[in-house]
């Protein structure tokens, strides 16, 4: 597990943009079962989750159309809610960073390590708008 001085930071990042910061199995079942559309992010101290996914999900939230719920789990961190987070996202398999849209409850576009590994915030915000402009408006 990482120290929470070393995860904050990274943290602080999604949640200082309306994020909310899932710490335990309750709040990501509670959180996932929101009605509407519910966006769910990884969140990992790789350089491809500071390069990539977390600047590139900032980015997709400059969109008109948006989710409705924004909300992340911290891999190797919160590794409960991390778990849960993670059955929730079959059958994909466990991958951190990854990003996943919901609309009532039902995965519906998920972006796994290898669609974000090696791409810029750009690529990565314009695929999730695709998503929102689909799935959320």
């Amino acid at each position: 597990m990482y120290p929470p001085q070393l995860v904050q930071p990274m943290k602080n990042e999604l949640v200082n943009n309306g994020f909310s910061d899932l710490t335990t199995i309750e709040e990501v079942d509670q959180f996932i079962q929101q009605s509407g559309t519910v966006l769910l992010v990884v969140n990992s101290v790789c350089g491809c989750a500071a390069g990539g996914a977390r600047p590139g999900v900032v980015q997709s939230l400059n969109n008109e159309f948006t989710p409705d719920h924004l909300g992340t789990v911290f891999a190797g961190f919160d590794m409960d809610a991390t778990a849960r987070a993670r059955e929730h996202m079959l059958p994909f398999p466990p991958s951190s960073p990854a990003v996943a849209l919901f609309k009532d409850g039902e995965i519906v576009h998920m972006l796994e390590r290898h669609h974000i590994e090696g791409h810029m915030p750009l690529a990565i915000a314009d695929n999730l708008k695709q998503a929102y402009n689909e799935f959320c408006s």
